[in-house]
């Protein structure tokens, strides 16, 4: 017989956010959706959200005495156990959360993180979500133990607390180090896989998280790659080979999704998957042509390439979605607003046609434009030879 384990209900958690003043109610508003979206994609119901209004995040505890005392009181009524918090919190603000809530504190980064270690499948994406997990966990465990460690120096101050501490440190040091050290050895095997691939232009589909770019490669290639209606529904990268017209055969390559306020950690770790889109011949930027917020996915895809240093990339501005936006007039608005941009819909044949000879037109210029190039530098060369 076989033992199928029950599947466990829902976490039942509370979220709660401060609403800044630089922060618009609207983008607020997609804010507190994303993570309602995170929570649900962590398999969390959220019975209740607290809001409060703020000039500045209270240095302490982040939101107020009072609000926290309401917060509470949800937390007892709704029967649960976890306060979700959009925000980045120090260790210090988690544990005086927690102390005046009596209840579990998560905030954004460690709710990301949890999603990416649950949906991760390859060696390496799971590699790189422990060393998040790690990184994150170290200044939280340095503080953790501050009630034990030294204060006073001198004789009866040399107590287990700084020992166990020392010891935790150090368990974490070396576990980070070994993560790294495995990372480097599948850093090797992928830059192999890469130089075997490159006589074929690569295209690398980048954007932010849920905008469809799994779909998009599905729709390219033929390919099985996982599709979902949630954030962070695929984190390992996908290769795929595609014929474009007047092109010929080239590499189509899906990566991880972003996200407004992802960890650092999470960037860190994932640098090596990341490293396709500085690589690639031709960066496709993928965005929701029905998401109110398109600018804003533009605006973090670009924060995240530039910490990846992967700016200098040709590029191309892909809008997926646009069966869903009905209005002649709103798709006249997303062209003005990247021009040269394309618009398409993986679920429609003659936008994924048009698509792969758009993309081909891009690929020819790129490559005429390195013939230039080269042609300058070797004239240069000449010139400084017989100068």
């Amino acid at each position: 017989m076989f033992d199928i384990k029950p599947i466990p209900p829902p976490e039942r958690v509370v979220l709660a956010a401060v609403h800044l003043p630089d922060v618009p109610d609207a983008l607020f508003e997609e804010d507190m959706a994303e993570m309602a979206m995170l929570c649900n994609t962590a398999r969390a119901e959220v019975v209740a959200t607290i809001i409060q209004k703020r000039d500045s995040p209270d240095a302490s505890t982040f939101i107020g005495a009072g609000k926290l005392t309401e917060i509470k009181e949800h937390l007892k009524n709704g029967e649960c156990t976890t306060l979700v918090i959009d925000a980045e919190l120090s260790p210090g603000q988690v544990r005086n959360i927690e102390k005046r809530t009596e209840a579990k504190v998560v905030d954004r980064s460690q709710l990301i993180l949890d999603i990416f270690a649950a949906h991760a499948r390859s060696v390496e994406s799971k590699v790189q979500v422990e060393l998040a997990q790690l990184r994150m966990m170290y200044p939280r465990l340095t503080r953790a133990w501050s009630h034990l460690s030294k204060q006073y120096g001198g004789i009866g101050t040399r107590g287990p607390g700084e020992t166990q501490l020392e010891v935790d440190r150090r368990l974490v040091q070396n576990k980070i180090s070994e993560l790294r050290d495995k990372l480097k050895k599948i850093e090797k095997s992928r830059d192999i896989q890469r130089k075997g691939r490159k006589s074929m232009m690569n295209i690398a589909l980048v954007g932010y998280t849920n905008v469809g770019k799994s779909s998009l490669l599905n729709a390219l290639s033929g390919a099985d790659v996982l599709v979902e209606n949630k954030l962070f529904a695929t984190l390992d990268t996908a290769s795929r080979k595609v014929w474009l017209p007047a092109t010929g055969e080239v590499i189509f390559t899906d990566t991880v999704g972003f996200l407004r306020k992802l960890p650092h950690q999470l960037v860190a770790s994932f640098r090596s998957t990341l490293e396709v889109a500085r690589e690639s011949d031709l960066l496709c930027i993928v965005l929701d042509a029905s998401s109110l917020w398109s600018g804003e996915q533009f605006k973090t895809v670009e924060q995240v390439l530039t910490e990846l240093e992967a700016t200098q990339a040709p590029r191309m501005i892909v809008f997926n979605k646009i069966d869903l936006v009905e209005d002649p007039f709103e798709r006249k608005r997303l062209s003005l607003m990247f021009p040269n941009s394309v618009q398409v819909s993986a679920f429609v044949k003659e936008d994924v046609a048009s698509f792969k000879a758009a993309v081909s037109e891009r690929l020819d210029e790129i490559s005429k434009e390195r013939e230039r190039e080269a042609l300058i530098r070797e004239e240069t060369k000449r010139a400084m030879e017989t100068w």
